[in-house]
């Protein structure tokens, strides 16, 4: 039988309207497609290793969410660096600070649930206020001892569905230093943030007291990135470099000053505020951002647009609307810091 997603599936689609009525399912209509692409699988792979992954996948995606569920209203911070950090190195005690002060700011942190700057982060914000986003290796990760009796701990088989945990749920990324792994977040996360894929979020680099983790790293950028033209210098608006924790920790605050979130409808940038800003500041971001805009298209102030009733909890803040160039995610991220200032 040939399985479509519209409902071309006679008596079947019947059969899962009712298991969907049974089961008491939300949103049916997605579910129904999820359901359909199930048995399309089943029909088109027979190779056991496939479905095996995508049934892993689908089961570590929907505990991720039940994780995460209860403390949506909340923002999270993910802090990377290295498992090999001791307690007793100062990198170390900064992390702790540093998440500290989250805690006492009102976010949550997420690590890798590991030990060295992972347990740090969850040590300074508290079980409480932590996650542990753990993976299954074959020389056996802990769970560090801040989180190990937790409820707020996911363990993976598969490393992509983490990396999908620790970008989705976060306001804000702080990378410590760190080896090959936190190097590959650090380049993930500037990769989606640069090409639209994840939202602009506060990105900090936390380095040591004499800085040189992060420092060299950036002169590697200008001098040899930016020099080749391999990057554009709108890319360094992607980021910041600190080797305070105090100044981290603002500096995710300061984002959030005015602006909200985003999302796109159509083609259309809906950036939300956390208030509305005057139509003088409105004409000062057009006039110092128009590259950004695409030509023709003004920007707005307005409420929630018909599209955004799935998100009923953000329909009450105001909106300032554009049509973005998808290309200026560099500036997209300034024109938010010049948005914040106001």
């Amino acid at each position: 039988m040939k399985l479509h997603f519209s409902r071309q599936n006679g008596e079947l689609d019947e059969l899962i309207d009712d298991l969907m009525r049974m089961a008491g399912a939300h949103h049916p209509g997605i579910i129904r497609e999820m359901i359909i692409s199930a048995l399309k699988a089943g029909q088109e792979t027979d190779y056991l290793a496939d479905l095996k992954l995508m049934r892993t996948t689908m089961k570590e995606m929907r505990y991720t969410n039940k994780v995460f569920g209860p403390f949506r209203d909340r923002k999270k911070v993910t802090i990377f660096g290295s498992a090999r950090t001791l307690p007793d190195e100062p990198i170390y005690r900064k992390c702790v600070e540093f998440s500290r002060l989250l805690a006492d700011r009102g976010y949550m942190v997420i690590t890798g649930g590991g030990g060295g700057i992972m347990q740090a982060g969850n040590e300074g914000a508290g079980a409480e206020n932590s996650f542990a986003v753990n993976i299954r290796l074959p020389f056996e990760q802990e769970t560090n001892p801040v989180m190990e009796k937790s409820r707020n701990v996911i363990i993976y088989k598969y490393f992509f569905n983490r990396k999908v945990a620790f970008l989705k749920e976060a306001q804000a990324i702080a990378l410590f230093p760190g080896g090959f792994g936190t190097l590959d977040e650090a380049m993930e996360a500037l990769t989606l943030i640069q090409t639209g894929k994840s939202p602009p979020i506060p990105l900090v680099l936390i380095d040591d007291d004499n800085g040189d983790y992060w420092e060299p790293w950036f002169k590697f950028c200008r001098d040899t990135l930016l020099r080749r033209g391999l990057i554009s210098g709108e890319d360094f608006s992607l980021f910041t470099i600190t080797r305070d924790p105090v100044e981290a920790v603002q500096n995710i605050d300061d984002f959030y000053r005015i602006y909200h979130s985003q999302r796109f409808v159509g083609t259309t940038l809906v950036i939300r505020l956390n208030r509305a800003i005057t139509p003088e500041q409105v004409e000062t971001l057009e006039g110092e951002f128009g590259e950004i805009i695409t030509p023709g298209s003004r920007l707005q102030i307005t409420g929630a647009l018909p599209e955004e009733q799935d998100q009923p909890d953000l329909l009450n803040l105001p909106r300032l609307i554009f049509e973005f160039n998808h290309f200026s995610y560099g500036l997209l991220k300034a024109f938010i810091r010049r948005l914040n200032s106001f």
